[in-house]
């Protein structure tokens, strides 16, 4: 079974200013790696055999960093988005896609196993799967609880408890007819579509490792994290 990867890594990382006014987001160092490579190497290990980067901001940085994919033993190929396309629009751009493929966001640390995650969709037969992570938000402040301007209850600093998408999916091809040309087509419109019609959605809970890079808190705390653990980060 052919394993294909898409990694979307045309953003402009606007989240991670400074950081990003000099290089894209997915060439942002973790340790000695740039998180891109740090994922890619992770493919590559994992049995991937072609992984195709969605590019736009700066894309011409990505592309002479990464060439062909030879350094680490994996096909990599290029999609240039002339427009920005959001996190689906960018696959109808795309030719010759497999039945079943990984698509990402390239700018995630994680030691989810990808063969694993490739695979319970493919048995499952799903149309689409998300792995999501439950993440927790501390209120730092005391909550009132009101009704006509009276106190009805009182919680201090609450800890909120959200199951989030981790920017990580499997996706059947039969998704793509759902996709408009040319358009901006979002995550959450797909995901929209997918319940107003009825479709099944398929969600894989993940309970390991999983930073945003995005946000500048997680990005300091992968640095760390990535020191500390790279070797299981990395399947070595």
């Amino acid at each position: 079974m052919i394993k294909h990867a898409v990694i979307l890594a045309g953003g402009k990382g606007k989240r991670l200013r400074p950081y990003t006014v000099v290089l894209p987001k997915p060439l942002m160092p973790i340790g000695e790696y740039p998180i891109l490579e740090v994922i890619i190497r992770q493919l590559s290990k994992l049995g991937f055999s072609h992984i195709t980067l969605a590019v736009n901001h700066q894309a011409e940085l990505i592309k002479a960093f990464f060439g062909n994919g030879s350094k680490w033993n994996i096909d990599i190929s290029y999609s240039l988005e002339d427009q920005p396309l959001g996190t689906m629009g960018p696959l109808k751009l795309i030719d010759s896609l497999p039945e079943n493929f990984l698509v990402m966001n390239g700018d995630i640390l994680t030691d989810i196993h990808f063969g694993d995650f490739f695979e319970n969709h493919v048995n499952k037969k799903s149309i689409f799967t998300i792995s999501s992570h439950r993440r927790e938000e501390m209120i730092d402040y005391g909550v009132l609880d009101t009704k006509d301007g009276v106190l009805t209850g009182f919680r201090e600093k609450p800890k909120n408890t959200y199951e989030v998408s981790m920017g990580i999916y499997m996706v059947n091809k039969k998704v793509l007819q759902f996709i408009p040309d040319n358009a901006t087509f979002g995550f959450d419109h797909l995901m929209l579509f997918l319940l107003k019609n009825n479709y099944p959605v398929s969600v894989n809970t993940f309970e390991g490792l999983w930073l945003d890079i995005g946000r500048p808190d997680d990005y300091l705390e992968a640095i760390e994290i990535f020191d500390q653990l790279k070797d299981k980060i990395l399947y070595v």
